[in-house]
Formats: C-alpha cells, sequence, structure tokens
C-alpha cells in the first residue's frame, strides 16, 4: 500500500512538475519556432531569457507589480531580437555566430546589472488553484497552474491556427521556404526576419520572467540552466510545430521534474542523477534528428542556405 502511495506522490509531483518546468521551455520554443519559420535561427535567446530574468525582477522588485516585470522582460527581449534581426540583414554576416555573440552579450549584461536585485524579494506572479476541489495536498500542488502556463498553451495554439490560415502565416512560412520566392511576390524579406526575430525575442523574455518572478521565483546567476539552448532543440524535434512545441515542453518539463519529485518522497541516493534528464534528453534528440533525411524533415527551406 506505502509503495502504491510513493508512487502516486511520485507522478503527481512529476505532472505538476512538469507544468511549473514546461513554461520558459513553452514560451522561448514558440519563440524560437516564429524566428525559424521565417528562415532565421537565433541561438542568442539563452541570453535573451536570462536577461529577461533579471529585467522582469528587478522591475517587478521596484514597481512591487510582476506584471509590470512581465512587461519588462517582453520589451527587453524584443529589443535584443531587433538587435539580432538588424544586424543579420547585412551580406555576409551569420546568424549563428551573431546569436552566440548576444547570448554572451545579455548573460554577461544580466549578470553585471543584476547585482543589485540577488537579495531583494520580488512579488510573484499569481497561480490559478485547480486543485481547490481536492483535500491531499500533493493533489492541490499539483493542480497549482501559474497564469503564463495558460496563456502559453493558448498561444501554441493561436500560432498554430495562424500559421496555417492568415495572410501573415502564409508570408511568414512563403519567406521562410524560398526568399527569392517571397521578393518575387512583393513582400520585404529582411523586414519580416526582423519582426519575426522581435516576436521570438519578445516571447523568450516572457519566458524569462516565469522563471524569475515564479519557478524558481528569484534571481540569480544560475537562474536559466541552459534552457533557452535546450529549447532550440526542443524546436527541432517538434518540427517547427507549435502545438508540438507544447507537448515537447511539457516532455522537457517533466524530465526536469523527476529529480525533485524522488526527493519529494524520501530518496535520498541517486536521485541527484535524475537532475540531468533535461540534458541527456536534449543530447538524445539532437542524436536522433542528426539524420541527414530527418533533420530537414519539416524545416524552413532557408534555414539551410548560408548567408
Amino acid at each position: 500500500m506505502s509503495g502504491d502511495l510513493g508512487l502516486w506522490s511520485v507522478l503527481l509531483a512529476v505532472i505538476g512538475g512538469a507544468i511549473r518546468v514546461s513554461t520558459p521551455f513553452l514560451f522561448v520554443s514558440l519563440g524560437e519556432t516564429i524566428t525559424e519559420r521565417s528562415g532565421r535561427i537565433n541561438l542568442g535567446l539563452e541570453g535573451t531569457l536570462v536577461f529577461g530574468a533579471m529585467s522582469a525582477y528587478a522591475v517587478a522588485v521596484m514597481t512591487d507589480s510582476p506584471w509590470a516585470g512581465v512587461a519588462a522582460a517582453g520589451l527587453a527581449g524584443g529589443v535584443f531580437g531587433l538587435l539580432h534581426g538588424y544586424v543579420c540583414k547585412f551580406p555576409g554576416v551569420n546568424d549563428v555566430a551573431i546569436g552566440i555573440a548576444l547570448m554572451l552579450f545579455g548573460s554577461g549584461l544580466a549578470f553585471f546589472l543584476g547585482k543589485p536585485f540577488i537579495q531583494p524579494s520580488a512579488p510573484p506572479l499569481p497561480a490559478i488553484p485547480f486543485g481547490f476541489w481536492s483535500g491531499v495536498p500533493q493533489v492541490e500542488a499539483a493542480l497549482r497552474v501559474n497564469v503564463l502556463f495558460l496563456a502559453g498553451a493558448a498561444l501554441a495554439l493561436v500560432l498554430w491556427w495562424g500559421f496555417r490560415n492568415t495572410k501573415a502565416g502564409l508570408i511568414l512560412r512563403v519567406v521562410g521556404d524560398s526568399a527569392d520566392a517571397a521578393r518575387a511576390m512583393g513582400y520585404d524579406v529582411d523586414r519580416v526576419r526582423l519582426y519575426a526575430t522581435a516576436a521570438g525575442g519578445v516571447l523568450a523574455g516572457i519566458g524569462g520572467a516565469y522563471l524569475s518572478l515564479y519557478y524558481p521565483g528569484s534571481w540569480n546567476e544560475g537562474v536559466s540552466s541552459g534552457q533557452g539552448l535546450m529549447a532550440v532543440a526542443l524546436v527541432i524535434f517538434a518540427r517547427w510545430n507549435p502545438l508540438a512545441c507544447f507537448g515537447a515542453a511539457l516532455l522537457f518539463g517533466g524530465a526536469g521534474a523527476l529529480g525533485p519529485a524522488l526527493q519529494s518522497v524520501g530518496v535520498t541516493q541517486g536521485y541527484y542523477l535524475f537532475y540531468a534528464a533535461p540534458y541527456v534528453l536534449t543530447l538524445i534528440l539532437l542524436i536522433a534528428t542528426s539524420s541527414p533525411d530527418r533533420a530537414l524533415a519539416g524545416a524552413p527551406g532557408e534555414l539551410g542556405v548560408s548567408k
């Protein structure tokens, strides 16, 4: 009987943890999906995520409003996206190199500007207690869902529909599949990619706000743990499909929640190895999608073009 209760507790902890941990993956992957659908890759979203986390926390501390922090994080992410998009429009500039440079710049700037905000406490983002009907603490904790997770789930559905059924989605796909065809149709390829990269930056910044204002709910230099880079692998695994990004984010979130779930039921030996599960999963997915035949399936055609 106790074994069944332990298994049930672990399952609930993983479910609740998947919801909590997946939210930054979800926002960053949706942002990168928009960017890559335009034919551009942005590896700088790790720096955007970290800078967004710092910006959100700092503004929330100063204004006593977590939503002001989210707005500041989105704005900061948009600025990073615009910078990336503007620089990449010049001939001979490599998207990947600029992304890595902005990743280092964003992380370093966040660490420098964020030092005064390590100690102060910021107001957290609200969560909806969907488990109010239960008297079991594990159920209540598992079903306590942050508002940003629900917003990210809705956004995944909107983007999935929008890519297929709106003029903006069609333009984005045409630009991402063939820049020459887009120019022949009269579209400004550089402008479309600039807006797409900026939108991706906004979402990555909001993902950072979730990290510092809800889970783990603090600002420090290790708040991201590489989630921005892992989200790029998630996009490839999801085949540039927003709904698949939602499912893959939950998968990554569940992997990240496994270690804490085992610790919560008293597993004291070896549980820390499961903290590496998201990184192992990323490596497995990269290997599984490294085949030339599979890696390009569903990929925007312009992603393979050297600029």
